[in-house]
């Protein structure tokens, strides 16, 4: 770093108006200091490239942006698989926002080629009373065990996911559809007869409905499928969420 510490070089990178714009798309935090994520991207590849055990206990956890460099080092570094999941498991508890929690998710790549142990790791966070360790987990899932061996556990473990949390219904709603976009048939069985609560279902529909990989006539059969919710307000969609159409 040249004597520079992290947090001198997210000053000195750190954006007003960016911090304004990013601060209206994650609007549980208040500790976003501005810096652009490409930015953030070239020093973690550069913390990776070096002594990153050393660094990630230097750097803080005070701003946005450092909880992200983290999440990105742990990606980017080279380790084992024991010494991954401990660096995981004692990173998931920072997680209070879908920003950190899926560009996390995202860069877990080991997973692919270790789903067998990953995967029996991320169970106990499905259970979590705490919405980010579920978000946590079931983005994981739908990041590296949308495939023929488990798209079918994967389908009940969303079915049993409770927790009242907006940002868990939303990651439920989105992990669905792109089960949907892979395996059509076998996620509208499921549709057919699951018991997600009416907001997570209607979400469901509405992000599969949304995506340009479902054709015209599956579309029209989604619709169909939709909840008519009576007496009650659907939660308002929090402008921002990363879930894409898929």
């Amino acid at each position: 770093m040249n004597g520079i510490t992290v947090r001198e070089q997210l000053e000195a990178l750190a954006e007003p108006g960016y911090q304004k714009f990013a601060s209206s798309l994650i609007p549980n935090i208040d500790n976003l200091m501005g810096v652009r994520l490409p930015a953030l991207r070239r020093i973690a590849i550069a913390a990776a490239r070096g002594d990153w055990r050393a660094w990630l206990e230097d750097v803080g956890s005070e701003a946005f942006e450092e909880i992200m460099l983290q999440a990105m080092v742990m990606g980017y570094a080279e380790m084992n698989l024991e010494e991954r999941l401990r660096y995981v498991a004692d990173f998931v508890p920072k997680i209070d926002n879908w920003s950190v929690c899926d560009r996390f998710c995202l860069g877990m790549k080991f997973a692919r080629d270790n789903q067998a142990p990953v995967w029996a790791f991320i169970q106990p966070y499905l259970k979590s009373a705490r919405e980010y360790d579920i978000r946590f987990g079931v983005v994981m899932m739908l990041e590296h065990f949308i495939d023929d061996v488990y798209v079918d556990d994967m389908l009940k473990l969303l079915d049993e996911v409770s927790h009242e949390g907006y940002y868990v219904k939303m990651a439920v709603a989105w992990a669905v559809s792109m089960c949907y976009v892979k395996f059509p048939e076998r996620t509208e069985t499921y549709l057919a007869e699951c018991a997600l609560d009416d907001f997570t279902f209607n979400k469901s529909l509405q992000k599969i409905v949304e995506s340009y990989r479902v054709d015209a006539d599956a579309k029209q059969r989604i619709r169909g499928m939709r909840r008519s919710v009576r007496g009650r307000r659907e939660a308002a969609d929090v402008k921002g969420t990363s879930e894409p159409r898929a």
